[in-house]
């Protein structure tokens, strides 16, 4: 297949996601800190992203368990869902591809995140 330079054939085009929001958005106790969380998503995205393109295995399970926790802390159970999920591939050493499917699972989920009041 002949490389297009607008789109080239090693990216992966994948469809956009519906929003996701916290399940705290409306609990003014909650508000300030999901905003917190949601406000730092795009560079713990970068960081996934770097981990993953770097072959940084141990960075990216680390991140991954970090995620799981705040995720569902933070009123979104479907971060810790997919943070688990990648966590899991990473310990039992599952193939690259399955770990890249996570990752990207993972990091489509991160983008779709709502900053609530935004």
């Amino acid at each position: 297949m002949k490389e297009d330079r607008f789109f080239p054939s090693s990216v992966e085009v994948r469809p956009a996601m519906a929003s996701i929001r916290s399940a705290y958005e409306n609990d003014s106790d909650m508000l300030e800190i999901v905003r917190e969380f949601a406000n730092e998503l795009p560079a713990r995205i970068a960081k996934l992203e770097s981990h993953l393109a770097a072959g940084e295995m141990r960075e990216l399970q680390t991140l991954a368990h970090q995620l799981k926790g705040a995720g569902g802390g933070y009123g979104f159970p479907q971060i810790t869902e997919l943070a688990a999920s990648l966590e899991s591939a990473l310990k039992q050493g599952m193939d690259e591809a399955a770990v890249k499917d996570r990752a990207h699972a993972l990091c489509d989920t991160l983008r779709s995140v709502v900053v609530p009041g935004a």
